[in-house]
């Protein structure tokens, strides 16, 4: 399949702005301990958020796949996918390298491809997605800090990313833009049988090529929940730098440690449900 490539907009274009972030409700669905059972020397795994978001191990950047597609040189590749998304401009630049692998990418979404990882996804030659797995897709967003100038100019930049995302998906699935656009404006997630029927994806995984890690997601319950709580600070229009220093007041430890033992994740979860609850009233 001929896709298009994306449009290269650097985050430095947009009036006082953050990098995308995950989205909230994509974090909650997202079981970051998801992987293949088994993989072959040419797969690129994609198993964490989109870009470098400064917890845990840091995410998934378009120079880390680039060196990999370099590694794995003249090769037919598979790419497994389980993501909540997070970065737009990384999520771009990582769909644009994939397409501009000269040989044929196979894309297996193991669990979540939402947000900007579902761009990543439209990067296959062949789709595949886990039957109890997820696509999601929506429009960009973004927090500008400015004047009515500012957010004119940054809604400006943002708009030919969601005509160019609403174009890879209708695309890819037949549907037409205006279709695709309204899945984007309503934030539309599609379970495995779903994405497949509306041809986002081209056939289900067994169930047996999907596993989980349970160790892996233990170790990393912490760094999940504070993930959720940052994206969602983040909704709120609160610059990254007052996120960090508010989570590390809150735990009352260093703005640069994530946590990592269950403890944290208990305390962390009880300020999530507490930051939920006031953002609802």
């Amino acid at each position: 399949m001929s896709l298009r490539k994306l449009p290269e907009i650097k985050a430095s274009r947009l009036p006082s702005v953050s990098a995308f972030q995950p989205d909230p409700d994509a974090l909650g669905r997202w079981n970051g301990a998801l992987e293949a059972r088994d993989n072959a020397d040419a797969t690129i795994s994609i198993l964490d958020v989109i870009g470098d978001d400064g917890w845990g191990d840091g995410g998934v950047t378009a120079k880390r796949i680039s060196a990999a597609l370099r590694a794995i040189g003249a090769e037919d590749v598979t790419v497994d996918l389980n993501s909540p998304g997070g970065d737009f401009f990384e999520g771009v630049a990582i769909y644009n390298a994939l397409r501009a692998h000269p040989h044929r990418v196979t894309v297996r979404v193991l669990g979540v491809a939402a947000s900007a990882a579902s761009i990543i996804a439209m990067a296959g030659d062949e789709v595949q997605i886990g039957k109890t797995g997820f696509l999601m897709v929506h429009c960009a967003w973004t927090v500008t800090i400015g004047n009515r100038h500012d957010l004119l100019e940054a809604a400006k930049v943002i708009e030919p990313f969601d005509a160019a995302m609403a174009g890879l998906y209708a695309e890819r699935s037949g549907a037409g833009e205006a279709k695709a656009s309204e899945w984007m404006d309503n934030e539309t997630w599609f379970n495995g049988e779903q994405a497949v029927a509306v041809g986002l994806a081209d056939s289900l995984l067994p169930a047996d090529a999907i596993t989980e890690d349970k160790a892996k997601a233990q170790s990393e319950s912490g760094v999940h929940a504070t993930r959720r709580l940052d994206a969602l600070l983040a909704k709120t229009g609160m610059p990254r730098s007052e996120r960090r220093a508010l989570l590390a007041d809150a735990k009352g430890g260093m703005s640069g440690a994530a946590p990592t033992v269950t403890q944290d994740a208990d305390e962390i979860a009880a300020l999530l449900k507490g930051l939920r609850s006031t953002l609802s009233t």
